[in-house]
């Protein structure tokens, strides 16, 4: 029965990204998403409360999965071991595997981008899983300062500053119509790239 019933909630988290797709959050129902689902409306609302709860799920599910992979790959044991440039380039890998073929992820993520102005939608990304992974890239930011491998600074503001290197190669998918396929060899070039200025900056060093 357990099975039955995560089957179904797949079931309307997926028809449920289909129709965020295709109309944007404003406009889809929770009439639309049962349709498509196969079931009726009473059946979607046991499972989730609101269209704002079900927008979350499909956004954990598809866009916020990989930043919050990435963020909890930080406490892992193997990880401690590992130099800051080697975790943080672990880090960005994983947060960049958005782009290595899913594309329905980034169609998601466009959705909040062209939404963000006229709705809740952008603060609901946030809190789908955003922040918390953001928190958690911050501490791994602030230990490394206190072991004296970064400058001080504000960790969170590091973060921020981090993430940005890491896809701002990537930034110009969200304009185009087509998404452009990346190799793993690609993304492991542009988290490479992104790291490398982040540690060291863009100044020529003194010879």
């Amino acid at each position: 029965m357990k099975v039955l019933t995560q089957a179904r909630r797949q079931r309307i988290v997926a028809a449920a990204a289909e129709v965020f797709l295709e109309i944007g959050y404003e406009r889809a129902s929770m009439d639309e998403v049962a349709r498509r689902a196969g079931g009726s409306k009473a059946t979607l609302y046991k499972y989730f409360s609101s269209k704002e709860a079900l927008f979350e799920t499909v956004v954990r599910n598809y866009s916020a999965r990989f930043l919050t992979e990435a963020a909890s790959g930080l406490t892992q044991p193997d990880n401690q071991r590992l130099s800051l440039e080697q975790r943080l380039v672990r880090f960005g890998e994983d947060m960049l595997r958005v782009v290595a073929g899913d594309n329905q992820a980034l169609q998601i993520y466009r959705v909040v981008l062209g939404e963000a102005g006229h709705s809740d939608i952008g603060q609901r990304f946030l809190e789908s899983g955003i922040r918390q992974s953001m928190e958690a890239l911050a501490q791994e930011m602030k230990a490394a300062m206190e072991r004296g491998e970064l400058a001080a600074s504000a960790p969170m503001l590091r973060a921020i500053q981090f993430t940005s290197l890491i896809k701002a190669e990537t930034e110009v998918l969200f304009f185009l119509r087509d998404m452009p396929d990346f190799s793993q060899e690609k993304i492991s070039e542009m988290v490479t790239n992104g790291v490398r200025l982040f540690l060291d900056g863009a100044v020529k060093k003194p010879e």
